[in-house]
């Protein structure tokens, strides 16, 4: 396996980074506006779509700090746009991109099947569960915070592991990812 980052790895992370960063500014303010119609702890069914770069990025690019490249930086951009959590984003895009770049990092980053984009989407709403809990819902009795970590990853699990696999999959089949281990391996599970 080749580490060393080229030109076009930076350019399509930083592509990924940017448009999730603008998925985040949307998804920021429908997460506030489905406050009263489905409250915490249900509204975590959702949270996984925050996930998504730090799953994808390793997907795609396949090289270690990939996760953590495309997750941060989109929390940047999403930042830059305005975040209501402000600068807390950055520390969120910096944990969440650790956690689900560690899932690749157990395989040495050798392989990309579901198993690992799974594991990778957990330990990411896992992350970013425990900062929900430290920083916003403390005071919160124990079984909704159990509640709650288990929604944030399985949604985590289910719309970043997954949902990053299957999107890997169907970008390798357009031929856009040719340039990319990621775009020549179209059928592997």
């Amino acid at each position: 396996m080749q580490y060393r980052w080229r030109t076009v790895d930076i350019v399509v992370a930083a592509i990924i980074a940017v448009a999730f960063g603008v998925v985040f500014y949307a998804w920021n303010n429908l997460w506030n506006n489905l406050d009263k119609p489905f409250p915490l702890p249900w509204r975590a069914l959702i949270y996984g779509v925050w996930l998504v770069p730090a799953v994808l990025g390793p997907m795609v690019i396949r090289k270690p700090g990939a996760g953590l490249f495309v997750e941060l930086v989109a929390a940047v951009v999403s930042t830059l746009l305005g975040s209501p959590w402000g600068l807390q984003t950055l520390a969120y895009g910096l944990f969440q991109g650790m956690a689900g770049e560690f899932a690749f990092g157990l395989t040495a980053y050798r392989s990309y099947k579901l198993p690992v984009a799974l594991l990778g989407g957990a330990l990411s709403g896992a992350t970013a569960a425990l900062l929900d809990l430290m920083f916003y819902y403390g005071d919160w009795a124990r079984g909704e915070k159990i509640l709650y970590t288990v929604l944030v990853v399985a949604s985590s699990a289910v719309i970043a592991g997954a949902g990053s696999w299957a999107l890997q999959r169907a970008l390798a089949q357009t031929g856009v990812l040719d340039r990319f281990p990621s775009g020549r391996e179209r059928v592997a599970v």
